[in-house]
């Protein structure tokens, strides 16, 4: 089996770009993760990276004068190091319509909401303020308008009376980490096909699961 080569994009600890190195370590698994790049030299992740044996380059945003001078040296990262299909895990910064062009179908990142609902960012709290009784997370490919790509998985948790939103991110996380590897997966063994805009999953899957909130029956 032909593994697809990825590079992980983070800004942070990279608590999602974690799970996704240690699902690929499983021989049966579609991909394997080459490198991790950052716009933040000091993002945590890189230092847990480089102790995996990653390739591990920080490449950072303040350092260029424009949006597109800083994609092209991050283009030539991730072209230097083989990547295939991009994943980006909690990486903070917005890409210009010319560098998701340049990766189309082949760059897909997880979002702490259930799409569309709450795009962008302090999605715990909108979802706290609104009263909604379930929430989640979402895979989806990457396009210009920010949060809007085609979905590929998602997955969900209650809201639980007393519920702060770092309560709510926890539990939320906890299910960002069992998803992205799963959606990284499709996408990589061609199982998670774009077709018309959307994502055709071509696979064995479990429809029978259900969430109620709040499942008082």
């Amino acid at each position: 089996m032909r593994k697809r080569r990825v590079g992980v994009l983070i800004s942070g600890r990279g608590s999602n770009m974690m799970a996704l190195v240690e699902a690929a370590r499983a021989p049966d698994y579609p991909a394997e993760i080459v490198c991790v790049v950052s716009n933040r030299p000091g993002a945590a992740g890189l230092a847990w990276a480089r102790e995996q044996g990653l390739a591990a380059h920080a490449v950072d945003h303040k350092a260029y004068a424009t949006r597109e001078a800083f994609e092209d040296a991050l283009h030539a990262v991730l072209m230097a190091e083989g990547v295939e299909l991009i994943a980006c895990a909690g990486f903070m910064r917005l890409m210009t319509a010319g560098f998701v062009a340049r990766w189309a179908g082949r760059m897909i990142n997880i979002h702490p909401s259930l799409l569309p609902l709450y795009p962008g960012l302090n999605t715990h709290a909108r979802a706290l303020a609104d009263g909604v009784r379930i929430v989640g997370c979402t895979v989806h490919h990457v396009v210009a308008e920010m949060d809007a790509g085609p979905i590929i998985a998602q997955g969900a948790v209650p809201v639980i009376d007393g519920d702060t939103p770092a309560a709510l991110a926890d539990r939320i996380l906890s299910v960002e980490h069992v998803i992205y590897p799963q959606a990284l997966a499709l996408v990589a063994s061609g199982k998670a096909r774009l077709e018309d805009g959307h994502v055709r999953i071509l696979s064995t899957v479990n429809q029978t699961a259900r969430l109620i909130s709040p499942d008082v029956g």
